[in-house]
């Protein structure tokens, strides 16, 4: 149970399968235990940067139960339990809860590229999800689920719906959304976040931002980042940030969600770094391009596995 806010760097855990597609629990265990490892304030689990969306309702349900009990209460632990349906979303929320889920995230109800709810409906959402558990919900919000989101309307939901008091803000323009949450929403929004593996960090830790969810590979890297700023020292986390932002760039605009499992890969924790199918792998060019950026840091992700 979530008795204090939140705050640092919650990387998504990625989702590690072998070479055949399926699922690899002993290099998932390493992951965590390097992600722990390397000074993360909190994981993240089944987000989109971890594939959510090529695994099976059983699959999530395992790697739910054996990563949750691999962490074994080390740090809080973040679990997305996004689906459309307001039924599902409350019965796999209530399950992440029971299984040791220190907070649930999830985006607005959406389906394919043309099927939204509007306000009235996405409210309505929130508010039964809320209504079966007893821990925070996090509303991811976030260009994939192309559905708008108003500052206002994030702010009602924080002050009407008992559970809804964390927001990850990932829209253009992020910051000056995070201040106006803030300034509408009060006491409420307890966890004004960033994300989008750090590529505005500094921009929405001015912004208020109290906690970031990034890419899974370099906590070392950005937790000293938002840990110096949120401690009052922001030419600190600025001269850390610029040294770190090469990475951060080319994982972000160059990579994707592989990023993590190729570096994972080459520093020897995880077996194998293929996503699964329909996602490719990326470019071998690319691929030598990321660890290129990478050793020049020297982070622990390349050398924590040998």
């Amino acid at each position: 149970m979530v008795t204090h806010p939140l705050r640092g760097v919650f990387p998504v855990v990625p989702t590690t399968f072998d070479e055949r597609g399926a699922l690899d629990i002993e290099s998932q265990k390493r992951c965590l235990d390097f992600m722990i490892d390397a000074g993360s304030d909190g994981l993240c689990l089944l987000a989109n940067f971890s594939e959510q969306f090529v695994l099976s309702d059983e699959e999530r349900e395992t790697l739910t139960r054996v990563m949750l009990e691999h962490v074994a209460g080390r740090v809080p632990v973040i679990v997305t339990t996004t689906h459309f349906s307001a039924k599902i979303c409350a019965e796999r929320s209530r399950r992440a809860q029971d299984l040791g889920a220190s907070l649930v995230m999830i985006m607005p109800p959406y389906h394919g590229a043309t099927i939204r709810v509007p306000e009235v409906g996405t409210f309505g959402f929130f508010r039964t999800v809320s209504e079966a558990i007893d821990i925070p919900i996090m509303i991811q919000d976030a260009p994939v689920s192309g559905t708008a989101l108003s500052a206002h309307f994030l702010a009602r939901m924080a002050r009407e719906i008992e559970h809804v008091s964390y927001f990850k803000i990932e829209v253009p323009g992020a910051a000056n959304k995070l201040r106006e949450i803030i300034a509408l929403g009060g006491d409420a929004v307890v966890g004004p976040w960033d994300g989008e593996e750090a590529i505005t960090l500094m921009a929405d830790l001015d912004g208020g931002a109290t906690g970031s969810m990034t890419g899974g590979a370099y906590p070392d890297g950005i937790g000293p980042i938002v840990h110096a700023y949120l401690a009052g020292r922001r030419e600190d986390a600025m001269e850390r940030y610029n040294r770190w932002l090469p990475l951060i760039n080319y994982e972000n605009r160059q990579c994707g969600l592989l990023a993590a499992k190729s570096l994972m890969k080459e520093g020897g924790i995880i077996a194998c770094e293929d996503p699964r199918a329909p996602v490719t792998p990326l470019h071998p060019e690319t691929r030598k391009g990321l660890i290129e950026v990478a050793r020049r840091l020297d982070p622990a992700v390349l050398r924590w596995g040998k």
